[in-house]
């Protein structure tokens, strides 16, 4: 049984890479037919189409991993069935566990592939794309956001009107600090900017309310350099900012919100539950996958391809129908990043009732 392992071990690993290069080829010419014409516009380098190419190719193998695992294993396993080689396994006494170990032992190599490039290898290529598209596709789009809210500290909330990235400098600036329900403190200023030698926020035209038990303190003047916990970098993270985090760097990205306050460190949380649940993807879809197409048909492989195609489209609108829900505020984030997988092997489960003995 061990050459057969080996045997299986290789075609499952080869016919995984075969498929993952296909789709993944499809998908990039396609994309490139459609943007085409931007780089010819924006007179885009060469050089920067193909490297954008390679860290798009990347996140498409990323994205396509539970439809190349689920074809890949279908494939192979409907082909040993249709020349009869699985009833011959288990007719030698063989139990189906054991015909199974080969192909959980690939897709733990490639769940383990996958940890890998989620972990310190995808992240490059998202934050290369995205800085791509920033530079080369999205030209002329405004340098300034409006109206930002930020949490600075456990009881301390900014407000900017407007800001500039392009030189550091806001307008309509408000910082307070409440506790309890109960404003303590609000300090305002018409404008404020960054000091790149200081390292400090300057403030023009501030003012100062502080309310006591005993009464109000109002203070104003023209400057005044104060310390936040943030800085222009902050204004400049990209909407998937935490995509583009190799996972160390996710985990401090993390203590650092959790330590401010901020309100979108769960989108951080949500991003390090699926670096972790991701790779148990390609073990299951294999279970599944196995079962499936352990039958000889006389129809051949296509009907078991075709149900391989649909039930791996299913399990990716699964995913991002449960990672939406736990981003909008879900009671239990980590319960809804794990659902697919958690109905997946149910229903692996289920399915394996139905396996030939």
């Amino acid at each position: 049984m061990k050459l057969l392992d080996k045997l299986i071990i290789k075609d499952f690993l080869k016919t995984y890479f075969f498929v993952v290069v296909m789709l993944v080829l499809i998908v990039l010419v396609l994309d490139f037919t459609e943007k085409n014409d931007a780089y010819i516009r924006n007179s885009v380098p060469t050089a920067e189409v193909l490297k954008y190419m390679g860290n798009y190719g990347l996140y498409l193998n990323n994205l396509l991993t539970p439809i190349t695992v689920f074809i890949s294993v279908i494939f192979i396993t409907s082909k040993m069935a249709g020349r009869t080689e699985i009833i011959a396994i288990l007719s030698s006494g063989i139990s189906f566990m054991r015909l199974l170990r080969p192909f959980i032992f690939a897709a733990i190599m490639i769940g383990a592939a996958s940890f890998l490039l989620n972990g310190w290898v995808l992240p490059q290529a998202t934050g290369g794309v995205t800085r791509f598209k920033a530079v080369y596709l999205d030209k002329g789009k405004t340098d300034s956001e409006t109206n930002v809210h930020i949490k600075v500290g456990e009881n301390s909330y900014a407000y900017l009107n407007r800001f500039y990235k392009n030189n550091n400098l806001g307008y309509t600036f408000t910082l307070e600090t409440i506790e309890d329900g109960k404003l303590l403190e609000k300090l305002s200023s018409d404008r404020i900017e960054w000091d790149t030698a200081k390292n400090v926020w300057t403030l023009k035209n501030w003012r100062l309310r502080q309310l006591k038990e005993d009464g109000e303190i109002y203070t104003v003047g023209e400057e005044m350099d104060t310390t936040l916990s943030i800085s222009p970098d902050d204004f400049e993270l990209p909407v998937n900012h935490h995509e583009t985090l190799k996972l160390p760097e996710l985990s401090r990205q993390i203590k650092v919100l959790e330590a401010r306050g901020a309100d979108n460190v769960s989108f951080y949380k949500i991003e390090h539950y699926v670096r972790f649940m991701s790779p148990f993807a390609a073990i299951i879809l294999t279970f599944i996958g196995v079962i499936m197409s352990a039958r000889k048909t006389r129809g051949g492989s296509g009907f078991q391809i075709a149900m391989g195609f649909l039930l791996a489209f299913v399990y990716i609108i699964l995913f991002i129908l449960s990672r939406t829900f736990a981003e909008n505020g879900a009671e239990y984030p980590i319960f809804a990043v794990w659902l697919p997988n958690i109905i997946f092997a149910l229903t692996g489960l289920v399915l394996y009732k139905t396996v030939p003995r």
